[in-house]
């Protein structure tokens, strides 16, 4: 691998009719204190074009590519065959990036060169109200335990791909991604277990929009605790205790609901977690609206992720109807590499 003062960065972003999004995205780009980097944009079949005109900002190394609708990983895998760079960064379409982001990683990866890394994500002061309170359900320890990049986690540390890169070594022997949910999980995986070092950079961070409103937040995370079952088919004692406590609390809080029709003292200690949860988000916001928002996002991302991992967990390990995902998954493996 080269120096990483020499390097050349490639950052690979998937796009599925995100005009507007992409547009911010390229203007942080346009910041970069540091230029080595090129970028490019993979339309994955969308019908809103984000460059029409097939050209962005003067002075950006740039590629698009517009292609038919597969999936995001198959995106991916798409232009890192069209990648000059020697690193490949991959960051989703609704981030921005701070100026100094690729100053900060190739300063990061001088002092300690990697194979693999991630970073975490944080809400700009543009986000909605929204948009900050969702970051703040989905980064918190009390959520998610600090495995979205927080400095502090309950089971290792896995990159995920709003912020994350490998070398071009990786990708010659581990291949690109699988077109599959939690995808990052499973190439973080892949390369993990292929002897490759991955490390957490958490002053490599971007800002990430995430989604707009509960309702669409509510499907992303059931499909994430769905797909934590699919993980552990295919990685058999990947799945951690911190895996299961969104399902033992949509269970618990359930059971304490029902249980204070008959005696409403069973409702303190879900109201106590939801205090703590409010004051977390107090000291994390520093704004009143944002922190009680926080609490619903909090809410939905528990029991969203929770139910999709208990209906997951019951229809692939129980009932053993996951051997045709994993089948499937490994086919998928197949035709995604090499493109």
């Amino acid at each position: 691998m080269k120096e990483a003062k020499e390097m050349l960065f490639s950052i690979i972003v998937p796009v599925y009719n995100r005009r507007d999004e992409v547009a911010d995205l390229l203007r942080s780009l346009e910041d970069q204190t540091d230029k080595g980097f090129e970028i490019i944009l993979v339309e994955d079949g969308s019908t809103q074009p984000a460059l029409p005109n097939g050209k962005g900002p003067e002075g950006l190394r740039l590629k698009y590519y517009q292609k038919s609708n597969e999936g995001r990983s198959i995106a991916r895998n798409y232009g890192i065959a069209g990648a000059d760079g020697d690193f490949f960064i991959f960051v989703d379409s609704d981030c921005i990036l701070p100026p100094g982001y690729i100053a900060s990683l190739r300063e990061s990866m001088e002092k300690n060169p990697v194979d693999c890394f991630g970073g975490p994500d944080a809400a700009h002061d543009s986000f909605t109200d929204m948009q900050k309170a969702i970051n703040y359900a989905m980064t918190s320890f009390l959520t998610t335990g600090g495995i979205r990049g927080g400095k502090v986690s309950m089971e290792k540390f896995t990159p995920r791909t709003f912020n994350m890169g490998f070398s071009r070594e990786v990708y010659d022997r581990v291949g690109g991604f699988r077109e599959m949910f939690s995808e990052d999980i499973d190439m973080s995986t892949r390369i993990r277990n292929a002897g490759f070092k991955i490390t957490l950079f958490p002053d490599v961070f971007v800002y990430h929009k995430r989604r707009v409103d509960l309702k669409k937040f509510a499907k992303q995370v059931h499909v994430f605790g769905m797909s934590r079952i699919t993980l552990e088919l295919l990685y058999p004692g990947s799945m951690k205790l911190v895996h299961w406590l969104p399902a033992v609390f949509t269970i618990g809080a359930a059971a304490l609901i029902i249980g204070s029709f008959f005696w409403k003292w069973l409702l303190i200690p879900l109201l106590v977690y939801i205090v703590a949860l409010w004051i977390g988000g107090m000291i994390a916001t520093r704004n009143l609206k944002i922190a009680t928002i926080g609490v619903a996002a909090a809410m939905v991302q528990l029991t969203g992720y929770g139910s999709g991992f208990i209906k997951a967990y019951v229809n692939k390990i129980i009932l053993r109807k996951g051997r045709d995902v994993v089948q499937e998954v490994e086919i998928r493996k197949g035709s995604n590499e090499g493109l």
